[in-house]
């Protein structure tokens, strides 16, 4: 194997991580494969400058560095967003897996939640904390990020450690727990009973919707059980001819979508629970982050 090949089938090996990495620092999937793309060429640069012997170690450090530049570009975007912003979804069909290294794969996703909780971090608190405390970088590498000493980062680090735990729940959710309050969300919502919604809902709820001005959403968050149950059976009830609400994965966790005819992805729900109550229903609607997501028959 020449040395090329060996650099590319070690990016190769590394790279689910990569995209994990800057998906969890952008919260688009689709920006994070370009930061992982641009970083393999300048790789190939910089090995043929001088050889690169952990690319691993390497690469983490330069896809880091593009995305917080990239997330700092994004949030001068993100300022004049029409209504509420939130992450690109990662959806799957509902299925078994066979395959426990699949598993584990899952598993590792970033949550929906905890990226929206990420969100109201600064660029350099959210790559901070996701370098050190989600993939386990030392402080020193982190400071070779962000451009700022072991001491500032490790500040930086537990600022945002304070935000996510008071936004993501601090007792691991059970997932038949979590899945069981997702479909009997589905079956009030089809039967329009907003006794039974209100049921399955914690009395703190908030929903929010991001249509990113391509489409009709809520452009300020909805609180509170009554009103969100009644905003979901409202919008339930103008959903179109032909299109269907199916139980998916949204970043592994049980979650709802609504699919066309031709099982294109029309909106994406992102339930988040709590004691078997559902207390976060964010709602993504935007075209442009469901372009060209499908599901199986």
């Amino acid at each position: 194997m020449t040395a090329e090949a060996e650099l590319a089938a070690a990016y190769t090996g590394t790279r689910p991580r990569l995209v994990r990495l800057a998906y969890a620092v952008l919260g688009s999937h689709s920006e994070a494969e370009d930061v992982v793309s641009e970083c393999w060429t300048r790789m190939t640069a910089a090995h043929a400058r001088e050889p690169i012997r952990d690319v691993e170690a390497w690469a983490t450090v330069a896809v880091a560095r593009y995305a917080l530049d990239t997330l700092r570009s994004a949030r001068v975007r993100r300022e004049t967003y029409v209504g509420q912003w939130l992450p690109e979804p990662l959806v799957r069909d509902v299925a078994p897996v066979a395959d426990p290294a699949d598993r584990v794969t899952l598993d590792e996703s970033v949550g929906f939640a905890l990226l929206v909780v990420l969100e109201t971090l600064s660029p350099a608190e959210r790559t901070a904390w996701v370098l050190h405390d989600l993939f386990r970088v030392d402080f020193r590498e982190v400071a070779q990020v962000v451009g700022r000493t072991p001491a500032a980062v490790r500040q930086l680090a537990s600022r945002a450690r304070k935000h996510v735990a008071a936004g993501v729940p601090r007792v691991a959710v059970d997932r038949s727990e979590h899945a069981a309050a997702v479909a009997a969300f589905r079956r009030a919502t089809a039967d329009g009973d907003l006794a039974a919604l209100m049921a399955v809902l914690d009395p703190t709820a908030t929903l929010t919707s991001d249509g990113g001005g391509e489409v009709n959403a809520a452009r300020r968050p909805v609180r509170g059980a009554d009103k969100v149950a009644r905003f979901v059976i409202g919008s339930a009830g103008k959903l179109g001819a032909g299109l269907s609400v199916r139980q998916v994965e949204v970043n592994a966790a049980p979650g709802l979508a609504v699919v066309d005819e031709d099982r294109r992805v029309i909106a994406v729900l992102a339930l988040s629970t709590d004691r078997g109550l559902i207390t976060r229903i964010d709602i993504v609607l935007s075209p442009s982050k469901l372009a060209g997501r499908t599901l199986d028959g």
